[in-house]
């Protein structure tokens, strides 16, 4: 099925492999013949407060929410595609056996962890362990893409641009900046404004904006307090703020299939940031709408635009990323683009009146719909696993 191909257009793509070049008729066949019998599971958050889920209760240093009204979303989405056979379940320590009870063919991943460090990338090694196939990334991806101390090292050791930053732990007591070498050598007399955040959340919990350094020490205790995790002081870029979503090439519009040539990057976005905000609001606290994004028009914002998407298009090379992220750019002063981070589970939700998600509110530029976002994330993991992991995929192989 799959050709192993060497392109060299540029610099950026010299040496880039792609190796999935087989037909789409192909790839749209296999995925008909597959749904006659797939059974599929949509997992979500599991809650360490139900009985059975932990065998004891820790922390979590990543803001914890279940994501099983998505997973819902997604599950439906995926019955009207033609998937009949769909099941949710929740990610905790009985996944393993409910997934063999129901013969489960292949897991969606559509949860952050139940507890503990790097929660992101327990459901992915639990799949890798139990050798069903699954659409996500994978735990060495989704571990870098959540912990953002280390994917902004990632972005630095790829040459590409991210705001400054430190990595403190106050855990010897009060947080002191000038007695930190990590802080002196990122910053060294430079007064702020900062940005003080955890290097794992969520819909920007916990982050904060400080305006000057003597107010820095409260901020990171705080933070600290609330995460028992290392603390990321980033320097505050006073630009405007951008959002871009970057999936693979196999895309659906209109139920079709196509195959693009590059990465699909979609949905480039302004965030509209109110008068008194410094940084994004949570979503918790106002959830996403038309009037909190605004798309970058082709003609209009043709510039910034086309420099957020090839930074996108950078960041996914790069890093080797496989499936759907959304990135988090801001511009400094003089308008240049920093990547802040990468979501590596974005919201999935289904739009609704009013509400919608950042991934989704330019989907109609495309002529894709909502369904059509689902499929696609769907058929190019299913692409992947039958033509680069095909030695994981076994249980869809015998499926065509």
């Amino acid at each position: 099925m799959a050709v192993v191909m060497l392109r060299k257009n540029s610099q950026a793509e010299e040496h880039q492999v792609y190796r999935r070049t087989g037909r789409i008729e192909d790839l749209e066949a296999q995925i008909s013949s597959m749904f006659k019998r797939l059974r599929l599971a949509v997992i979500y958050g599991g809650n360490k407060s139900a009985e059975g889920a932990v065998i004891e209760p820790t922390g979590n240093p990543r803001s914890w929410k279940s994501y099983e009204t998505v997973a819902r979303d997604i599950a439906a989405s995926m019955v009207r595609a033609g998937c009949k056979n769909v099941s949710l379940f929740p990610d905790d320590m009985r996944l393993g056996e409910m997934l063999r009870e129901q013969d489960v063919h292949l897991a969606w991943l559509n949860t952050g962890g139940v507890q503990g460090q790097c929660s992101v990338a327990h459901a992915p090694a639990m799949m890798e362990l139990f050798g069903i196939p699954y659409v996500g990334h994978d735990p060495m991806m989704a571990g870098i893409l959540d912990s953002k101390h280390v994917f902004k090292r990632q972005l630095r050791s790829a040459g590409l641009p991210t705001a400054t930053f430190a990595i403190v732990l106050p855990e010897g007591g009060e947080y002191v900046p000038e007695d930190d070498p990590v802080f002196m050598n990122a910053f060294g007399e430079a007064e702020g404004p900062f940005i003080v955040k955890p290097v794992s959340g969520r819909a920007s919990l916990n982050v904060m904006y400080v305006e000057k350094r003597a107010d820095l020490a409260a901020a990171v205790n705080d933070v600290y307090a609330k995460t028992r995790n290392f603390v990321l002081v980033e320097q505050y870029l006073g630009g405007a703020e951008y959002c871009v979503a970057i999936g693979g090439p196999v895309v659906s519009r209109g139920g079709k299939l196509e195959r693009l040539d590059k990465p699909f990057v979609f949905s480039p976005l302004e965030r509209v940031l109110d008068s008194d905000e410094k940084i994004f609001t949570s979503m918790d606290v106002k959830p996403i709408s038309g009037e909190r994004a605004r798309l970058l028009d082709p003609v209009k914002d043709a510039k910034v635009r086309g420099e957020v998407e090839a930074l996108a298009l950078a960041v996914w090379r790069q890093l080797g990323i496989e499936t759907l992220v959304r990135l988090d750019i801001r511009a400094d002063a003089n308008g240049k683009l920093h990547v802040l981070e990468a979501n590596p589970k974005p919201d999935l939700k289904a739009p609704a009146d009013g509400v919608t998600s950042l991934v989704s509110i330019g989907l109609s530029e495309f002529g894709m719909t909502y369904d059509d976002l689902i499929m696609s994330i769907f058929a190019d993991r299913v692409d992947v696993l039958l033509s680069e992991r095909r030695g994981t995929a076994d249980r869809l192989i015998r499926l065509i």
